[in-house]
């Protein structure tokens, strides 16, 4: 085991569900936020090991499947049992299953196609890997995208360009797409963001120009975080602005969860957190390195590269460094399809790393594509 990245998903998860109790002790709608969570944490955690000990290398014959299955799934948001929350029709509800987030299932699945795809056709000119890798992540990402969940959007850019960097496409096309997509992103903004993403865009370039509406959230945030001092509102018996309303109660837990912890456990409980997910990532970094075949190691880098934004979008977004979105903090906002499917990808990263000095041996030979 990597037993690095395992003692960081566990510390991570557990301390989510103290951090979630803290943020939702003061909320009247009576829900065991926390609960659900730890019932999420507890059954990812079996995830986790049962993925750690299976041959990673075996995950490809469900990859496309799981694809497949994915883009189904956003397409159905876009009926009767898509359900919007916070302005986003990003859910789905099917009979006999609780509500989750087909879009998480996506990332995932696509990481997984992408990084078979890019293992097994290693030999092809730089622009048919790009043209293949579209044909791959632009389906689940303008689905996503018309969900109106830009933040998951977002998402699939640093991870594919992370899985392209290791994929083998030369660092002058990697540099020629930075290019174009800084040059598109001022007419994306204006012409393909609803007006209420602009106004974040705006808000985040100035919270004082609409205190009260647009930058409101942004400017509650660092009033929280910054008067929480070293060791937080806890430890001094302050008034919280969570306590106050000022924090709003539904996103507390989840959009806003480090802000809840910033000011109730100050600069130092802040800090740990970062500490925390730095060595999370440490860990996933190492095993790239160690992975013994391409197919393992852009699994490990897709993964990264998505959790890594995930984590500097959440906390950017509270502390003024980036624009508003709703993406929660992985393993410690609550949420129950996020939690299982990063569950699993995290079991897939310590499967790389169990079966890193294995040779590769017949199961490679009889799925090769090439």
């Amino acid at each position: 085991m990597n037993w690095l990245l395992v003692a960081a998903v566990v510390v991570i998860s557990l301390a989510g569900v103290f951090f979630i109790q803290g943020a939702t002790e003061h909320i009247a709608d009576g829900k065991p936020y926390w609960q659900d969570h730890a019932r999420f944490v507890g059954f990812g955690l079996l995830v986790f090991l049962a993925v750690s000990l299976m041959d990673y290398r075996w995950v490809r014959w469900i990859a496309i499947p799981l694809y497949v299955v994915s883009l189904i799934l956003l397409g159905l948001t876009f009926t009767s049992m898509g359900v919007e929350v916070l302005g986003a029709k990003c859910w789905l509800k099917l009979p006999g299953l609780p509500m989750f987030q087909p879009s998480q299932i996506a990332i995932v699945s696509g990481i997984l196609v992408l990084a078979l795809f890019l293992s097994q056709f290693s030999g092809l000119h730089a622009f048919w890997k790009l043209c293949g890798t579209g044909v791959i992540a632009l389906p689940p990402m303008a689905l996503t995208l018309l969900e109106k969940d830009n933040g998951m959007t977002l998402v699939w850019v640093p991870t594919v360009m992370a899985v392209l960097w290791l994929g083998g496409l030369p660092k002058r096309w990697l540099a020629a797409l930075i290019l174009v997509g800084l040059t598109l992103l001022p007419m994306v903004i204006c012409f393909g963001l609803k007006p209420y993403a602009r106004a974040r865009i705006v808000a985040f370039t100035d919270p004082d120009i609409d205190p009260q509406n647009a930058g409101y959230a942004i400017n509650q945030s660092l009033i929280a975080i910054g008067s929480a001092g070293l060791n937080g509102k806890r430890m001094t018996d302050q008034t919280t602005q969570l306590e106050l309303g000022l924090i709003p109660s539904n996103v507390a837990h989840t959009d806003y969860i480090f802000t809840t912890i910033a000011e109730q456990w100050g600069f130092l409980g802040g800090a740990a957190v970062i500490a925390a997910f730095g060595t999370l990532l440490l860990a996933c970094v190492l095993t790239a390195h160690q992975a013994r075949d391409m197919f393992g190691l852009l699994i490990v880098a897709g993964i990264t590269g998505q959790i890594f934004f995930h984590t500097y979008q959440n906390i950017g977004m509270t502390i003024g460094l980036m624009p508003i979105t709703g993406l929660p903090l992985p393993l410690v906002s609550s949420g129950g399809t996020f939690v299982l499917m990063l569950m699993f990808a995290f079991g897939l990263i310590n499967s790389v790393w169990v079966h890193r000095n294995e040779q590769v041996e017949s199961a490679d030979k009889e799925f090769s594509l090439g």
